[in-house]
């Protein structure tokens, strides 16, 4: 009978040590947000500023990205041509095919990214 009462003894103070170590981690993580948020104020609660390249409305934005979309096709269809040129009529044209696919593939990439950083958010 006294190792039972014992072995209560012994949980209510390892329950009340437990639950008072769980009171004062709490307490902790409330500083602790409270202190981070201090810290993050200023970022936070800053007044948003939209850049000319935000400020631009949709219509003009799709504009500007239709006449990339047609210079882009025709470096498409100028970069087949001329590597249609090489691969059939055997002319030397491998600079001007390289060059024509480079300003290719660096509109392609522009015109992505812009189409991207206009309309993700949607």
């Amino acid at each position: 009978m006294r190792s039972i009462s014992r072995i209560s003894t012994l949980f209510f103070v390892l329950m009340s040590l437990l639950l008072t170590s769980l009171n004062a981690t709490a307490t902790d993580d409330t500083q602790s947000e409270n202190n981070a948020h201090a810290v993050l104020a200023p970022f936070i609660d800053k007044e948003e500023v939209l850049g000319e390249a935000v400020a631009i409305d949709d219509e003009q934005k799709h504009l500007i990205l239709f006449y990339m979309g047609v210079v882009l096709l025709f470096l498409i269809l100028a970069t087949a041509i001329i590597g249609l040129q090489m691969a059939l009529f055997g002319k030397q044209l491998f600079v001007q095919h390289m060059i024509s696919a480079g300003f290719t593939v660096f509109l392609s990439l522009a015109h992505a990214v812009t189409a991207i950083v206009w309309f993700f958010p949607f």
